[in-house]
């Protein structure tokens, strides 16, 4: 069973809660919007400390050095079967700044060409409701906790 961590970086502005999101890159989400984002996170092994799998995941696909208080989120199972371990912090960043590592993938398929993709091309803050609907279906019970947990 395929295990991730993953961090929700989130921030009040003027009075609202946002949660930061990234979109994953790379030709199969190139054109895929709502339902195709996601927290920033990653695969880790066993024995390995989530939490600092997370914010090494966050660090590698933002390019930020996440820090803070970090709050345990409910770990979640998505529909695939990943189970999914989160915290969340209050951060704040500029997505546009967005440092992201990157991947090869044979493109077009049997081509024999490799090229590389960023393994996140944007990230942007939304407040909850948009997050809803931006997200992964699989991690709305972590917006939906957060939620709960910061009483928004």
């Amino acid at each position: 069973m395929k295990q991730s961590a993953g961090l929700v970086m989130y921030r009040f502005k003027e009075g609202r809660l946002e949660l930061f999101l990234v979109h994953p890159g790379g030709p199969f989400w190139a054109r895929k919007d709502e339902g195709a984002w996601s927290i920033p996170k990653g695969e880790y092994l066993p024995g390995e400390d989530p939490l600092e799998a997370a914010r090494r995941e966050f660090t590698e696909e933002t390019g930020l050095v996440a820090q803070g208080e970090f709050l345990e989120l409910a770990e979640i199972r998505q529909p695939g079967g990943k189970r999914v371990k989160a915290w969340a912090f209050a951060g704040d960043c500029d997505p546009s700044a967005l440092s992201s590592n990157t991947f090869s993938l044979e493109w077009p398929p049997r081509s024999g060409r490799t090229v590389q993709f960023p393994e996140v091309d944007r990230a942007g803050w939304f407040e909850p409701g948009a997050a809803r609907v931006k997200i992964l279906k699989g991690q709305v019970p972590l917006i939906d906790e957060l939620c709960l947990l910061i009483h928004h």
